[in-house]
């Protein structure tokens, strides 16, 4: 007998997946405990709108990442710290930072622990910062310290 599991059942498949198991199996166990439904034609068919309207969510999300990165490409952000005599920043620049700065001057919100450091921004100078929007999709922050007068 044909059917569409409703959760995840150990040994047959996941959720969503079209398997064949045995009548007694199915009358038994999992349509009881609704686990599974009949493969009819109306539950293939909403089994492939929800796998369409997931694929479609997925590259809307992929393409807004895109875009972001794409945006990221052209924006400096300049940080102007305290430093002592040997020109070593007083903290450091953090991630935390970062993600505060691109919401508040550019609108663009990420979540500091996408933002990735080579390593800590201590001192003066310019800097990058990579990005993990998605799966595979990366961008680059370029970073500015300088110091207050």
């Amino acid at each position: 007998m044909k059917v569409l599991l409703l959760a995840d059942v150990k040994g047959q498949g996941k959720k969503d997946q079209i398997v064949d198991v045995s009548d007694g199996y199915a009358r038994n166990f999992l349509l009881p405990k609704k686990l599974a439904v009949i493969a009819d034609a109306k539950a293939v068919n909403e089994a492939k709108n929800k796998e369409a309207s997931k694929k479609h969510k997925l590259d809307v999300e992929k393409k807004n990442a895109q875009d972001i990165a794409e945006k990221l490409e052209h924006i400096v952000l300049r940080f102007l710290y305290a430093a002592g005599p040997d020109k070593r920043l007083y903290g450091s620049v953090t991630s935390k930072e970062i993600a505060e700065m691109l919401k508040k001057e550019h609108g663009i919100e990420i979540d500091k622990r996408k933002i990735t450091l080579s390593e800590p921004i201590k001192s003066f100078g310019s800097f990058r910062a990579e990005v993990r929007l998605f799966s595979d999709v990366t961008g680059t922050i370029h970073i500015e310290v300088a110091g207050k007068e």
